[in-house]
């Protein structure tokens, strides 16, 4: 059967989400001027303090992807819990703009950890089993959405991409941890998932690190960054699960194809 008026209607409004400008635009929009200034006034360090924040955030974000996430499946959807995500998430930023890169550390896998919960929430509307391994591990994925890797081919751009790109790594993490009834962070498989999804998240993190570094930021602007920087990621969730529901109806070459066209 193919893709109904109201299924397409979906389709189109997942795909706007997943091919917006991304974050760099959002946050140049508010702030009125490009977020290169921003790389510019960062030290030198800057690079390798983003990818140690980084690697920590995503394995601070696979630890609630094992230990709390499961029990998330019986829960009710609220968007009133997503609105209080951003609410903190945006708490957490005022932190970030008043210590800068110092505060990275600590601000970012908290930030990201909030983020997931609120991903989680978003894949449970769209009809995710979270108490399954591979569910919890798409949520992580979203987090890869949004950035591009610096070994991504230029010609291939855009959402399918993405998962194309990350598909092994989340396929071999997801049998792994459903073989062995756990997503254990120090293993093959979950090393090589976390390497690849912070390769692209980081991308993101950067470009709200720079934004941060501009002086007339400051705590406020930090705080609205952060709440830009959130609710980038709950689009790519809700543009993302929208996707994965319809395939679980209409079968993966049928979306993809209808997804192109819209």
């Amino acid at each position: 059967m193919g893709l109904t008026a109201a299924d397409i209607e979906d389709l189109r409004r997942a795909r706007a989400l997943l091919e917006n400008p991304g974050l760099a635009a959002r946050i140049s929009d508010v702030v009125g001027s490009p977020i290169e200034r921003g790389f510019g006034m960062l030290p030198k360090s800057w690079n390798a303090a983003v990818m140690n924040a980084t690697r920590k955030a995503i394995e601070t974000a696979l630890d609630v992807a094992l230990r709390t996430l499961e029990r998330d499946r019986t829960e009710t959807p609220s968007t009133t819990s997503n609105r209080w995500h951003k609410l903190a998430v945006g708490t957490t930023g005022a932190a970030g703009g008043a210590f800068g890169l110092a505060a990275l550390a600590i601000e970012l896998p908290l930030s990201t950890t909030l983020m997931l919960r609120s991903i989680a929430e978003i894949a449970r509307s769209e009809g995710e089993d979270l108490g399954s391994a591979e569910a919890r591990l798409q949520c992580v994925q979203v987090l890869a959405l949004g950035g591009k890797s610096g070994h991504d081919d230029a010609a291939e751009t855009g959402y399918f991409a993405a998962r194309a790109a990350m598909a092994k790594a989340v396929s071999e993490a997801a049998r792994y941890a459903a073989q062995q009834g756990v997503i254990a962070r120090g293993t093959p498989a979950i090393v090589q998932l976390i390497t690849q999804v912070a390769s692209r998240f980081s991308i993101t993190v950067s470009q709200k690190v720079a934004a941060q570094a501009v002086p007339v930021v400051g705590a406020v602007g930090g705080a609205l960054i952060n709440t830009l920087f959130i609710d980038h990621f709950q689009d790519m969730a809700r543009g993302h699960f929208t996707v994965r529901r319809l395939e679980r109806v209409h079968g993966v070459d049928e979306v993809r194809l209808v997804y192109k066209k819209v």
